[in-house]
């Protein structure tokens, strides 16, 4: 693969969905990077920003059938190519949510193959969010993977601990732990070891321990000039502060005028708590009902009729997990499709009426309002939360979009995501 290079790109990030993307972009912006988040993959008359250091492409690899997520990860890559980048990452969640027949394997192989890369890391953990790595297991908030309740994701159910476990049905190659003693101590050692390791191997991956920044700095410094690195959001500020080349201040961010609009689809605990405070300190709010959703007469229209006279309403969707187990078949997907779709088309509304500030919560709530606004690119502002940027369309200059993963942000997070979204 050649290109001639012409911008000032240097990083190409694919993420396997949209809250990954801006969570990945969010971390490459706190580097010092002029960072841009498409939302899908640019055809060939799209052209970056001339000041873009980073590029993050948003794909639905998470959950997408496997050969189908392959094949967009390539196509990914291969416009990042073009478009001048010249180190990658694969960025994944940092619950490695996968099941042993998962799309995190086929994807590094296949991108190995495809930038014709040896090796890479698999180096999941985010400590801001309480996912680390230590001796090679990887756990959330203190408890191994396999034991905490991201075990019964409905979608992503997660049986091992263990990363090199982990990819050990998905991938083809092996895996090298590398432990917290090892990462700090001598570098000749590490390095002898990592060696011995790789020497008679055509591929493989390495499995740094992470704990704390102090661990992201080292992995960065160690394995930063790798063609191709692959994880979860935590080392790519450090990443992006070692690739970063350029004397330009990265774009300053600011607020905009105008009111907004909180739409969460989320049944999180932290949403939910997150609702609840909002409620407590006196936000206008509105739970959506099924079975108006289901007969039409809650639709977005009409909700957005009875709560644009509020400058910040919220608009929400929650169930008990007791409730969420009654609703996972056919009819319950159904019913959250249109919950999705509705709350997305309001945020439209919403935006005809005025609004320059919508903040969405849930990641599959995301998605719908990204698409049903119609964006394909964003610049990267300041974080609401770790992971959780504020983004402004390319597009459209006034508008502010706050899109978090439903475990994602503080009890009092659609306050602090108002106050950062205003114009000073």
């Amino acid at each position: 693969m050649k290109t001639d290079k012409t911008g000032n790109l240097i990083l190409g990030c694919i993420a396997d969905d949209f809250t990954g993307g801006s969570d990945a972009a969010s971390f490459l912006a706190a580097g010092g990077m002029n960072t841009i988040l498409l939302t899908e993959i640019p055809d060939s008359t799209y052209t970056l920003p001339e000041d873009a250091e980073a590029a993050v492409i948003t794909l639905k690899s998470r959950t997408q059938e496997t050969a189908a997520a392959v094949e967009d990860s390539l196509a990914a890559i291969r416009w990042l190519h073009e478009a001048g980048a010249s180190h990658y990452y694969v960025k994944y969640c940092s619950t490695f949510d996968s099941t042993p027949a998962g799309n995190i394997g086929p994807i590094v192989d296949a991108v190995l193959t495809e930038l014709d890369a040896d090796g890479t890391i698999l180096c999941p953990a985010l400590p801001a969010n309480g996912r680390v790595v230590r001796e090679g297991i990887l756990y959330v908030k203190g408890v191994p993977l396999a034991e905490s309740p991201m075990k019964d994701h409905p979608l992503t159910p997660m049986w091992e601990s263990r990363i090199s476990l982990l990819m050990k049905p998905q991938g083809k190659y092996d895996s090298l732990e590398i432990h917290a003693g090892e990462l700090n101590g001598p570098a000749e050692a590490l390095d002898k070891k990592i060696k011995a390791f790789t020497g008679s191997r055509e591929h493989w991956y390495l499995v740094p321990d992470y704990t704390d920044d102090k661990d992201a700095a080292r992995i960065a410094s160690l394995f930063g000039a790798m063609k191709v690195l692959t994880g979860g959001s935590g080392i790519l500020t450090e990443l992006a502060k070692k690739l970063k080349v350029l004397d330009a201040e990265a774009v300053p961010y600011e607020g905009t005028d105008g009111p907004a609009v909180i739409v969460a689809g989320s049944c999180s605990t932290a949403t939910r708590a997150q609702t609840l405070w909002y409620e407590a300190g006196g936000g206008k709010s509105l739970r959506l009902s099924d079975e108006a959703i289901l007969d039409g007469t809650q639709d977005s229209a009409a909700i957005w009729e009875q709560m644009k006279d509020d400058p910040a309403p919220l608009i929400y969707s929650y169930d008990t997990p007791e409730g969420l187990k009654k609703k996972r078949n056919e009819a319950g997907r159904k019913l959250a499709a249109r919950i999705e779709e509705t709350l997305a088309q309001t945020a439209v509304e919403a935006m005809k009426g005025g609004v320059r500030r919508i903040i969405a919560a849930g990641g599959e709530t995301s998605g719908a309002v990204t698409k049903a606004l119609g964006y394909k690119s964003y610049r990267i502002g300041e974080s609401v939360a770790p992971g959780v940027p504020v983004l402004t369309p390319l597009d459209e200059p006034s508008l502010r979009l706050v899109l978090k993963s439903g475990n994602f942000g503080q009890e009092d997070f659609f306050g602090r995501a108002l106050a950062l979204t205003a114009k000073k």
